[in-house]
């Protein structure tokens, strides 16, 4: 693997819920010395209510115009433009079981509290639309992620975590660095 830890000071990472994204993220930070910011605690506001648009193009422009971030959370009314100021994406594309469990586990473990990379007022819930959410994710979301890959710029770099392992050993690499 080439040295591209200089390369990567805006990142985003990406994926289903359950994938990992925010404790990857937050390690990938660690070892790059990146401020990483959880969309979903700018997003959402209490109670689960979604923003004004205006309002959340108007926050999600003031976190990429930053010049080092890890940005992790999907969001597609704003994907675009974050994918444009990026010079890494990272794709989680974990087994929509493994997703499944992650994301009743970690319901079951903060039933009625805000986890850390949540909004304040957010208490973890789990519903079925979300859970076909989730199911569908591999399917619906990634697809069309993918095709905005090949729009991207090509100095920008597309990396593909298909399983823990993978993401794993993609991290203990920087970590040598």
């Amino acid at each position: 693997m080439a040295d591209t830890t200089n390369a990567m000071n805006r990142i985003v990472v990406l994926g289903p819920p359950g994938a990992g994204k925010s404790t990857f993220a937050a390690r990938l930070g660690e070892i790059l010395n990146r401020p990483v910011t959880h969309l979903d605690t700018h997003f959402w506001e209490p109670g689960w209510e979604k923003p004004d648009s205006d309002d959340w193009e108007k926050t999600h422009r003031t976190l990429i115009e930053r010049p080092n971030w890890i940005l992790d959370g999907n969001y597609g009314s704003t994907i675009d433009a974050r994918l444009d100021a990026a010079d890494t994406v990272i794709l989680l594309s974990v087994s929509r079981y493994v997703c499944l469990y992650r994301v009743i586990k970690r319901w079951l473990g903060n039933y009625g509290q805000t986890r850390p990379d949540m909004a304040e007022g957010c208490e973890e819930k789990v519903d079925m639309a979300f859970l076909r959410y989730i199911w569908n994710f591999p399917a619906e979301k990634i697809p069309a992620m993918e095709r905005k890959f090949t729009e991207l710029d090509e100095e920008t770099t597309v990396i593909r975590l298909d399983s823990n392992a993978q993401r794993d050993a993609f991290l203990a690499q920087l970590g040598k660095k």
